[in-house]
């Protein structure tokens, strides 16, 4: 009987995409029975569904994936700027102290500005290729090998992410209970291991977060985790009147920073201090190579971006674009920010990780406790939207075509929690990571596979077009990237191994 009806409804699917070209769309009916046709005014989509592909396997197709969306809005951008905003939100100061103010602020507005018109080409992919899944589309345009660069590219990207994540809570999450408790070191207990916490976390937090069906429910977690980090920024700039300059802690040892004005008279001569505390608005150095690529992993949000359009209520491109744009924009703001008062509060000596100069200054700091409580939270509601694509493409490439499944469900999330734990708990830094990730997987998801599929699927746009050249020029500069920043991180292992700086 259920198959019965599912033929009926895909008839009434059919006879109304072939009605549409002999008459206007004039029922709630007929708009929800052809709801990947999202934009009416659009030439495209009309070209897309009329170009060969009426053919009963394809509204099979089309039954299965392109659901009706109901995601608001606000909780789209909601979910797609908590995709976007990650660990590297701690680590853009530091990025900004080897690159300098001005040099930092310009490859920040470029690399948002370029992500900006990757998500463009991708949504305009989407529609002319006739899917909503990244592989998908790989496979439509180059066959196999398309698939697998997708593939590949998001699985390693968002294993980065989500581990860079769960290295904040292996890492922040001893110090806030060691605070808690009034400790002025770890002790060997066991729940001040960050090795067991991060397993707890992700067994009693994440793993039940990452068994929801759809990416929607996630959007109260995403607005929560949002405002986490908006808390955050405020608390630094707050800090920030607060703390002279130069910082006596650097250079005595001391357990906690006293304001007194006394403590920091004649430590230091007015000339070495005016040059301590003067921004540097251009700097080369060795770490310099690693910023652009950090930079690109900040901004990747491409895995997500095509599940949040397909889960958003009455999509459209144009209110896809929409809600990247806006989420783009609000991270492009807090970035800069947050880069901006991290570095001026402690210059050439910030740390890798913003949280861990400030807990040097301040031991046991109320508002700087509540501030770590609150990147914890969100960076751990952050690792099921993460997650998410990873399930996605593992099903696409080994189950594509079968009955969802909750065991199958289930398993995957676990197995994607373990190997991400596995590598936390075995890999002592993640910088090096970071930068061969941010060169390669990110490069790909935001100029070269965006760019070769808008090339080889738009037939709608003439090969000799502005639009097309614009994307193959995007294509080549995402392949000069790519090899440069590769070059220089090696040459910087070759010089610099990875682990000898210490730190994490």
């Amino acid at each position: 009987m259920p198959g019965a009806v599912d033929r009926i409804e895909l008839r009434k699917v059919s006879d109304s995409l072939e009605d549409r070209y002999t008459k206007p769309i004039d029922s709630e009916k007929d708009i929800t029975d052809s709801q990947f046709l999202d934009d009416n005014e659009d030439g495209e989509s009309q070209k897309f569904l009329s170009n060969g592909l009426m053919k009963k396997k394809k509204y099979e197709e089309y039954h299965e994936e392109y659901h009706p969306g109901h995601t608001s809005f606000g909780m789209s951008v909601f979910n797609l700027s908590n995709a976007i905003m990650g660990s590297g939100i701690l680590g853009l100061s530091y990025a900004m102290a080897n690159t300098g103010i001005l040099l930092f602020s310009f490859l920040l507005v470029a690399v948002a500005i370029l992500s900006l018109y990757s998500v463009h080409l991708l949504l305009m992919t989407a529609k002319e290729g006739g899917s909503l899944i990244y592989e998908k589309l790989g496979e439509r345009a180059f066959g196999w090998p398309g698939k697998i660069a997708a593939f590949g590219s998001i699985i390693m990207q968002n294993i980065g992410a989500m581990s860079s994540y769960l290295f904040i809570v292996k890492y922040e999450l001893p110090e806030v209970i060691r605070a808690f408790l009034g400790l002025e070191e770890i002790s060997g207990e066991w729940y001040l291991n960050g090795n067991y916490l991060v397993v707890f976390v992700s067994i009693g937090i994440i793993l039940p977060l990452s068994l929801l069906k759809n990416l929607g429910y996630l959007g109260y977690t995403s607005g929560f985790s949002l405002c986490c980090m908006v808390f955050f920024l405020c608390v630094m700039i707050y800090k920030k009147t607060q703390l002279p300059c130069p910082l006596p802690f650097f250079y005595h040892h001391s357990s906690n920073l006293s304001m007194n004005g006394s403590d920091m008279s004649g430590l230091y001569s007015p000339r070495n201090n005016e040059e301590m505390c003067t921004p540097k608005y251009f700097v080369f150095n060795s770490q310099t190579a690693y910023t652009v690529p950090i930079l690109a992993f900040a901004f990747v949000c491409h895995p997500e971006v095509l599940p949040i359009y397909s889960e958003l209520k009455d999509r459209s491109r144009k209110k896809m674009q929409n809600v990247s744009n806006l989420s783009i924009m609000m991270m492009l703001i807090m970035y800069m920010m947050s880069a901006l008062v991290g570095y001026l509060t402690f210059y050439e000596n910030v740390e890798a990780e913003l949280l861990h100069t400030f807990t040097k200054v301040y031991k046991f700091d109320t508002m700087l406790l509540l501030v770590r409580l609150a990147v914890l939270t969100a960076v751990t509601l952050t690792v099921p939207i993460v997650l998410f694509p990873i399930r996605s493409s593992i099903t696409t490439l080994l189950f594509s075509g079968r009955e969802f499944s909750w065991i199958r469900h289930l398993l995957i999330a676990a197995a994607i929690l373990a190997f991400n734990n596995i590598l936390v708990i075995f890999v002592p830094t993640i910088r090096d990571i970071f930068g061969f990730i941010g060169s390669s997987a990110a490069t790909m998801l935001i100029f070269i596979l965006p760019a070769a599929f808008y090339i080889r699927l738009v037939k709608s746009v003439p090969f000799r077009s502005p639009q097309k050249i614009g994307a193959a020029v995007f294509l080549v500069v995402g392949v000069i990237f790519m090899i440069g920043s590769l070059s220089l991180i090696v040459l910087d292992w070759i010089h610099n191994p990875p682990g000898s700086s210490g730190g994490h």
